[in-house]
């Protein structure tokens, strides 16, 4: 493989698309695409916005658009014309997309868990209706708990599953 820019041109020359179609699809500037194509990296207009053009460029062609953007990173850091401004940039939106991936993973997390404390309620739950059902039929549930208790405990139920529910919605929420 040759240098960035020669890749990026010869791609689009064997798909035979000119430069012009991807001035038309994509709206940015024949200079900005030149530079890109001729790695003259300081004609870009830096910071995120060189990275929109590769992407766009690449779009247009039908590439990957991430591993386009990422060999353009490595070609602009590697050809020192990296200013200062550009590298803050960068390091902002490295940043940014861990941050992204990292609340991502935390509700995968939290859902997960829900997931698990849902089914549990579940399994319990068919567990004492089974039980139930079984001692109705055989006819010593009704000798096992006495219906003033079995009403308090149905509403001390209740009331601990709206607790269980408004905590973790609200843990949900964080």
């Amino acid at each position: 493989m040759g240098n960035f820019g020669e890749d990026l041109r010869m791609e689009r020359l064997s798909r035979g698309i000119a430069l012009e179609e991807i001035i038309a699809i994509t709206k940015i500037s024949r200079r900005h695409l030149v530079a890109l194509e001729q790695e003259k990296f300081r004609q870009l207009p830096g910071g995120i916005l060189s990275k929109g053009i590769v992407r766009g460029y690449a779009g247009a062609l039908g590439l990957d658009q991430s591993d386009w953007t990422e060999r353009f990173l490595k070609a602009y850091t590697a050809s020192g014309q990296m200013s200062e401004d550009d590298r803050s940039w960068t390091a902002f939106a490295a940043n940014v997309g861990k941050a992204r991936i990292l609340r991502h993973d935390a509700l995968e997390i939290r859902l997960r868990w829900l997931g698990a404390i849902l089914l549990l309620v579940v399994v319990t739950a068919a567990a004492y209706v089974t039980v139930r059902y079984y001692g109705l039929r055989s006819g010593w549930w009704p000798t096992l708990l006495p219906v003033k208790e079995v009403s308090k405990a149905f509403h001390d139920f209740f009331a601990s599953v709206h607790w269980l529910w408004v905590h973790i919605v609200a843990w949900l929420d964080r």
